[in-house]
């Protein structure tokens, strides 16, 4: 099977059946998943021509296949199993239509904004319907990376992670952001992210077997301490956005403003207070008395003296010359 033929980073590959024959759609279509993938026996819908398209990204050892195809079903037979070479989890971001995912004795149904996650080395059925065009983005989650996060002999079953009313938005937004922007990171920035995505579906999925209040708020607790740093790290910068903290941390930009809000602070008045609390500092301290009152100002990333001055006062209760002269 040949790929489309476009120019393409290294780390993407994409497949389209437009350009081939109706007849032979669906067979390009079945095996570019089954290299996006790994072996699985899709089944076609009664139609001639299937129009398809499959774009993957790789992430390390994991990879995001956005996927989207008319209705059909997609099966993992034990022969498909046994032809594989490795384990993985599909974790599914379900973007239109909507999918029932049987497993076992149990079925779950996604519809879209909803992600559930399943085993690969257990047969499944994806009864992909309603809609004329369906799309998914999977990904794809080398089963070691989840297992190391979760305890000895924990059983995944397949699950709608979604759900979970402590974890479940993020896990949400956070595979979003991931499915939406994963060629516009590098892909150390995508691998970061994708990590918080997997620390995430381990504590929704953690909690469905014993209490995990605990593990939640203290992911949140370690993930918050980790944006401050991230902040302060960067508190010079003139410019300093949610955007970049975030990429730093490996987070949405979204959580980063629901972490501080825990805190009861803005990303905006968290930034200023630590900015104008260095400034104090600078300007109560003899080392710096020849230094320039806008200089020190300049040196903690603020670009507008009369608004340091206006900021500086509202904090402290004096004007920034008057708390070095005391």
């Amino acid at each position: 099977m040949q790929q489309i033929d476009r120019a393409v980073p290294p780390r993407q590959s994409a497949w389209n059946t437009v350009g081939v024959r109706p007849a032979e759609q669906f067979a390009y279509y079945r095996e570019a998943i089954c290299q996006a993938f790994m072996n699985l026996t899709p089944e076609p819908a009664a139609a001639s021509g299937f129009p398809a398209s499959v774009e993957h990204v790789r992430l390390g050892d994991a990879a995001i296949n956005r996927v989207s195809f008319p209705e059909h079903v997609v099966r993992r037979s034990a022969s498909d199993i046994a032809a594989s070479d490795r384990s993985c989890f599909y974790l599914n971001l379900k973007l239109a239509g909507r999918c029932r995912i049987q497993q076992g004795d149990g079925e779950i149904s996604l519809s879209p904004g909803q992600v559930a996650i399943f085993d690969s080395d257990r047969q499944f059925a994806l009864l992909h319907d309603r809609g004329r065009q369906l799309r998914v983005a999977s990904f794809w989650v080398p089963a070691e990376a989840l297992r190391d996060r979760l305890p000895a002999s924990f059983d995944v079953g397949a699950a709608r992670v979604s759900d979970d009313p402590f974890v479940g938005h993020l896990i949400v937004e956070t595979a979003r952001t991931l499915s939406d922007g994963a060629l516009r990171m590098t892909e150390d920035e995508g691998m970061r992210l994708f990590r918080a995505l997997i620390e995430l579906v381990a504590v929704s999925l953690s909690r469905r077997g014993r209490t995990g209040a605990a593990e939640m708020e203290s992911l949140a607790d370690a993930t918050a301490l980790a944006v401050k740093r991230a902040i302060h790290r960067r508190l010079r910068e003139p410019g300093l956005a949610v955007a970049d903290v975030a990429d730093a941390v490996g987070i949405s930009e979204r959580y980063v403003h629901k972490l501080l809000a825990r805190s009861g602070s803005s990303f905006t008045d968290f930034v200023i207070d630590h900015r104008l609390d260095g400034a104090a500092r600078d300007l109560g301290d003899p080392a710096m008395a020849n230094r320039a009152i806008g200089a020190i100002a300049f040196d903690w990333g603020f670009s507008d003296l009369s608004h340091f001055t206006r900021r500086f006062k509202q904090r402290f209760g004096c004007r920034p010359r008057d708390w070095r002269s005391r």
